[in-house]
């Protein structure tokens, strides 16, 4: 588990890199604050203060790994070093695949990227809703989770994202312990037939892992659902934000339809080591 300290050296440097460089940093805070193991975060300290970090993030056999490092301490191995440092790590934990997050607008993550050889797989957009009217949705029902879904919602994952059963496995067990967020499924036509997470922090609604099976798709039921949570969230008072690869052609129109605009945009490379 991370101290309150680590937390608030992170966020320090984190403010100050995305100023600095005019981007926003994907720093997994979800998971940064309920850390339940060591070994996975990595901090360059310099007279007391920090000048680097490097965090691990495990969705079952896969790891993302994002990193910054203080603007006037680059080019001085700082962040080389730590990298060197997750890598081993990496390595020696057994993940099979080592994808690494950079923002899009950072020049210098990719020169990093180019020098070390990673190879460039898939964007992603993070995007927010600009506030309008959305008239009100029927036709499903929405309800909190429980144990007994725990085996559709991986399987949703699986069909949906395409993700391998053992990640999808890990992934779900992980966020139930997420006191911030809320996990709905989705009942349409007398089934159970997707899932959409609502996690909240700092005045910020965020949606994750919004998934309908592929033989329900094309029927409407996900545009109905987005457009109900995104509305219910508004009138709570919350911004509402969500993620989406740009390969997903399908999703970012129904995002884009319903008035999601991109704000930043996530780069992320596979390393071979």
């Amino acid at each position: 588990m991370l101290s309150t300290k680590q937390l608030h050296d992170i966020e320090q440097l984190q403010n100050e890199v995305e100023a600095h460089d005019d981007l926003e940093l994907k720093l997994n805070w979800e998971m940064l604050r309920t850390r339940d193991s060591d070994g996975l975060d990595f901090f360059q300290y310099e007279n007391g203060d920090i000048t680097a970090f490097i965090g691990l993030y495990a969705f079952g056999s896969t790891v993302e790994v994002t990193g910054m490092v203080k603007p006037d301490k680059r080019r001085k191995r700082h962040f080389t070093n730590l990298f060197e440092q997750a890598m081993a790590a990496a390595v020696r934990i057994g993940f099979k695949k080592i994808l690494l997050n950079a923002p899009a607008e950072s020049t210098a993550a990719k020169e990093f990227l180019k020098k070390i050889g990673a190879s460039y797989q898939f964007s992603e957009h993070q995007m927010r809703w600009q506030p309008q009217s959305l008239e009100a949705s029927t036709g499903f029902k929405l309800r909190k989770a429980t144990i007994d879904d725990l085996e559709m919602r991986i399987r949703l994952d699986v069909e949906a994202f395409d993700i391998p059963k053992e990640d999808a496995a890990a992934m779900e067990s992980r966020i139930d312990g997420d006191a911030d967020a809320d996990i709905f499924m989705i009942d349409a036509e007398d089934e159970t037939v997707g899932k959409i997470r609502i996690e909240r922090q700092n005045n910020q609604a965020w949606i994750y892992g919004f998934s309908i099976l592929p033989k329900h798709q094309g029927k409407g039921i996900g545009r109905k659902v987005l457009r109900h949570v995104v509305k219910k969230q508004h009138e709570l008072g919350y911004s509402v934000h969500l993620d989406v690869e740009t390969k997903n052609a399908h999703a970012l129109g129904l995002y884009e339809a319903i008035g999601f605009k991109i704000v930043h945009a996530q780069d992320y490379y596979l390393y071979k080591g």
